[in-house]
């Protein structure tokens, strides 16, 4: 199979969780995000934050490196981030330095309403020869009591370190050439990283001492012959549209794997990420290059200068 797209749907469960708290209201009132129908939402920033913390965890290649988000180089064979996240050079005097990222991921929300709570927050005055500078301080937080939280994330596996460089004559674009930069080999292990880390998300810097976790309970995988995010919605579908979801996959022969790790006659999630790499082991990432050879960013700067 060519696979194209690769979508991963999970449903992680959260506990007493501020895992994205927003502004400071009311003084010093710190706030949990809710959308307008009571259900809480991790950032789609947020939730790639964690994504990239997974990656830079599970890579053991020396010569590759995810870089920090306020640094992001232009450097695809060597920076992570840079080319499954994609970058913006600011730079007006560049035409390089601009990058769609192939790696996406949408905000991760509550399946249902949530309960929302407040700690009070107490720094009591032990020391009666403190200055009163460090008298006591009272804060409320709010917080998420239990959320089955949905996640989704997708990979263009035709832009994973992949590049285009356009053609013009007369200032009209007549031909775009697509060009990698490295191997097959490593664009197939960074695409398995990153589905590694779909299910390794710990990384909510808010929850650093309530050690929230976004590793799924349940988990969708499917290889795509085509881009489509359809099957996002999986998880909060009714059982006709499910069956109408798996069914459109089927018609185009994409492959799925589903993990429940409350469901005893299904695989458990651990099962089907363990078979999803499998099958991603064994099958071919699009390749719009048509088996070109690959090149340096240096290379590909100075072939368009």
């Amino acid at each position: 199979m060519i696979i194209k797209g690769i979508l991963i749907s999970t449903v992680a469960i959260m506990s007493d969780h501020i895992a994205n708290g927003g502004e400071k209201l009311l003084g010093n009132a710190s706030s949990i995000k809710q959308r307008p129908d009571g259900r809480v939402y991790i950032s789609g920033q947020k939730q790639r934050h964690a994504l990239f913390s997974a990656i830079d965890r599970l890579n053991d290649n020396e010569d590759t490196y995810v870089s920090n988000g306020d640094g992001i180089s232009v450097t695809l064979e060597h920076d992570l981030r840079a080319d499954l996240g994609g970058y913006l050079d600011t730079n007006k005097d560049r035409c390089l330095g601009r990058r769609t990222a192939p790696v996406t991921a949408t905000p991760a929300v509550a399946k249902d309403p949530s309960n929302i709570g407040r700690d009070l927050l107490v720094r009591l005055k032990v020391n009666a020869s403190e200055s009163s500078e460090k008298n006591q301080a009272l804060a409320t937080r709010e917080f998420s009591q239990d959320d089955s939280m949905i996640m989704n994330f997708f990979i263009d596996t035709g832009a994973v370190s992949i590049r285009k460089r356009f053609k013009y004559e007369k200032e009209t674009h007549i031909h775009t050439e697509y060009v990698k930069h490295v191997t097959e080999e490593e664009r197939k292990r960074r695409v398995r990283l990153t589905i590694e880390a779909t299910s390794s998300l710990t990384d909510y810097a808010n929850q650093a001492r309530n050690a929230a976790s976004g590793e799924p309970q349940q988990a969708l995988i499917v290889f795509d012959t085509k881009l489509s995010r359809k099957a996002a919605r999986y998880f909060k579908a009714s059982d006709i549209e499910k069956k109408r979801i798996i069914e459109e996959l089927l018609l185009r022969d994409a492959v799925y794997f589903i993990g429940d790790d409350f469901d005893g006659s299904s695989d458990s999630v651990a099962t089907a990420y363990q078979k999803a790499l499998k099958y991603l082991d064994e099958n071919t990432l699009f390749d719009p290059t048509l088996g070109a050879e690959p090149i340096s960013t240096a290379e590909f700067e100075s072939s368009i200068k």
